[in-house]
Formats: C-alpha cells, sequence, structure tokens
C-alpha cells in the first residue's frame, strides 16, 4: 500500500482495520446484488484505491488468479458498480470503482426491476387476454364468470402495481427520485 508509505506501524494498522472492517462489510451485504462475497471483497479493495488497478495488481492483492480478478471485475463493469479507465502510457486495461453510490444503486436495481416489471406484465397481459376469451366463449355460465371476473380483478391490480413500479424506475433513472428523497438531508452526516 504505497499510499501509507511514511506512515507509523501503529496508523497503518489503524487505517488498515478500519478498510478491512469496510470490505469485510460490503463483501457481506454484495448479495442484495447477487453477487458472491469475494467480488464484494474486490469491490472494497478498488474502493480504498487512489488510483486505477490492473486485474494483475488486483490478483496480487487478494492472493486470487487472473482468471478470476477478471470474472468479478467483468460482473462489477456489467453492474456499472466499476468503470474500465484509460490511462496515457498502459497497455493494460485498468479499472475504477463508480464513486456516486446513489447512481449505482439506481442503475443497478432500475436495470433488474424493469426486467422483471416486463416479464411479470407479459405474463399478466397474456393471462388477463386468455380469460377475457374465456370469459367471452362462455357468456351464459355464472359461476364461470365469478371466478374469472375475481382472477381478471387480481390481475389488474398486479398490473397497477408494475405500472407504479416502473414510474418508480423512471425516478431512478432521471434522478428524480433524488428531489423527493435528497442524498443528503439536514443532520443526516456523521
Amino acid at each position: 500500500m504505497d499510499q501509507l508509505r511514511g506512515k507509523s506501524s501503529e496508523q497503518e494498522l489503524i487505517i488498515q482495520k478500519a478498510r478491512k472492517r469496510v470490505i469485510e462489510s460490503i463483501g457481506n451485504n454484495m448479495d442484495l446484488y447477487g453477487i458472491t462475497q469475494s467480488i464484494g471483497h474486490l469491490y472494497g479493495l478498488l474502493f480504498f484505491q487512489n488510483k486505477p488497478m490492473t486485474l494483475d495488481e488486483m490478483g496480487e492483492a487478494m492472493e486470487m488468479s487472473k482468471t478470476s480478478m477478471s470474472t468479478g471485475v467483468r460482473t462489477l463493469v456489467d453492474l456499472k458498480m466499476v468503470n474500465k479507465v484509460w490511462e496515457k502510457g498502459s497497455r493494460k486495461d485498468l479499472y475504477e470503482v463508480e464513486m456516486d453510490w446513489f447512481q449505482t444503486f439506481a442503475d443497478f436495481f432500475g436495470l433488474k426491476w424493469r426486467k422483471a416489471i416486463e416479464i411479470n406484465l407479459s405474463s399478466l397481459r397474456k393471462s388477463k387476454t386468455d380469460l377475457i376469451n374465456l370469459n367471452n366463449q362462455y357468456p351464459d355460465d355464472t359461476s364461470l364468470q365469478e371466478i374469472l371476473s375475481t382472477d381478471i380483478e387480481k390481475i389488474d391490480e398486479a398490473i397497477r402495481y408494475y405500472i407504479w413500479l416502473g414510474r418508480l424506475i423512471d425516478s431512478f433513472e432521471s434522478g428524480e427520485i433524488f428531489n423527493l428523497v435528497p442524498k443528503d438531508s439536514p443532520g443526516t452526516k456523521d
């Protein structure tokens, strides 16, 4: 850790212990993003770097293979949690953490939720169409009409929810959510 050069061993120990605690915490909570603890630790390592890192540097720091680092970094890049950067004079790929955690959250959950909405709305609308068609085929069957009416109402309520969720995602993607829930509120800074 070049950035700690010149610090006393006590200072270095305290800094390393504090960083390790944060990295462990990040790793333990990365399941929220659907990624493994080791990839979370990689994210934590990159978080504390003051410069972009190569796969070789990451592998050395984490004592893992370049292949493992490549897989982990690719996952983090796909999730928009890590960015590939260019540095003059370097022929190796370099990576750094996306420091805007608010945007990382919005991008990740927006992407996941949007996919779920599309799948669920498609199923709900197809099912509703099937039930309406069945309803139209047997207009005189009152017991069937009751069942279909109840199911269609439930489906309509689910569709209403997913349309609302789509608008919520729109507010994440546009940044409008931060007007409703500001990034910093009075009294929230530690």
